[in-house]
């Protein structure tokens, strides 16, 4: 086995200390055993290898992604592994550690300026695509729009979650970042069982969660949890397959994060706080017993100085 042949296959295990007193049973998929720390190592490897097949991506081309980190860490491994130069266009408020780590797997991070719009041609949603644009040589993964990222998880994550569990589940909670997570699991899954309930976990200041429930598109705030969200609606994110979606804050987020920690042991990254606090909310208003599954996306480790930071919290009003 080589190590993209071992991305895939996490554990799936039942949390007993955090969901004390509540009837339901509640599973998170360990994302954070990929050799790249994340789940999306998963879309990294099939987006490149399926690129590789239809001729898009050859030998002589450079990666280009906007990454909030966890693709960018996924696409570095690929890369390194199949020998690709790699651009990556991140945020300036990335986490400090996810930014070192791609710089010693010798990507070429550019970081951005966040406050920056995100309909001008310079910000983090567009400045990688439009250097694709301009020269040849750059191959633009395009996570936001790339229908392949959804049959990443389709073929992948919804079969293991279907086997881990026996076909024993009644709801599929993740937060909607590209949304690949979420469709991608969910249609396997609905496929299997159309009962199954799909429910989506969005940040305050993303567009996502009004325009679910109202259909109208709103302004984009700014927030800080990594991962969730985004400024626009995207080809990804097929909104319309949830059977519902919860809104989480930063503070309610990174503090479930901590919770996490401390009640399970379990060292992971804010958009795992937000999503176990969601099947919480799910499980409590259920009040009977129900099979939960969710994912924990990444690992802790990447957030040392921000969400596991004092300091840093009490900065951003957050602690």
């Amino acid at each position: 086995m080589n190590l993209l042949q071992s991305i895939g296959k996490t554990p799936l295990v039942k949390l007993e200390n955090i969901t004390k007193g509540i009837d339901a049973n509640i599973f998170a998929k360990l994302e954070f055993t990929n050799p790249g720390g994340s789940i999306k190592d998963r879309i990294a490897k099939y987006m490149i290898e399926k690129a590789e097949q239809s001729g898009m991506l050859t030998p002589d081309k450079t990666i280009i992604e906007n990454s909030s980190g966890n693709t960018a860490m996924g696409l570095a491994i690929v890369a390194r592994q199949k020998g690709y130069k790699l651009k990556i266009v991140i945020r300036d408020t990335t986490s400090r550690e996810k930014i070192e780590m791609l710089k010693i797997l010798g990507v070429e991070v550019i970081a951005v300026d966040a406050s920056i719009p995100p309909e001008q041609k310079n910000s983090y949603n567009n400045l990688a695509k439009n250097m694709a644009k301009k020269d040849d040589s750059l191959f633009y993964v395009d996570q936001h729009n790339n229908i392949d990222n959804n049959e990443t998880y389709y073929h992948s994550l919804g079969p293991e979650i279907w086997e881990q569990t026996e076909g024993k589940i009644d709801y599929f909670i993740a937060g909607v970042g590209t949304g690949g997570t979420l469709f991608g699991t969910g249609k396997y899954l609905k496929e299997k069982n159309p009962q199954i309930k799909i429910i989506g976990i969005d940040p305050v200041g993303s567009v996502f969660y009004d325009y679910f429930k109202t259909g109208k598109l709103t302004e984009s705030q700014r927030y800080l949890l990594e991962g969730m969200g985004d400024e626009f609606l995207i080809k990804t994110a097929t909104l319309e397959m949830m059977d519902d979606m919860l809104q989480i804050s930063d503070k309610k987020a990174f503090g479930w994060t901590r919770k996490l920690a401390y009640e399970e042991g379990i060292l992971a990254g804010g958009s795992s706080g937000a999503n176990i606090w969601g099947a919480i909310q799910i499980a409590k208003a259920l009040k009977k017993s129900a099979n939960i599954v969710t994912v924990f996306p990444d690992s802790g480790y990447k957030y040392l100085s921000t969400l596991y930071n004092d300091k840093w919290l009490e900065e951003n009003n957050l602690l």
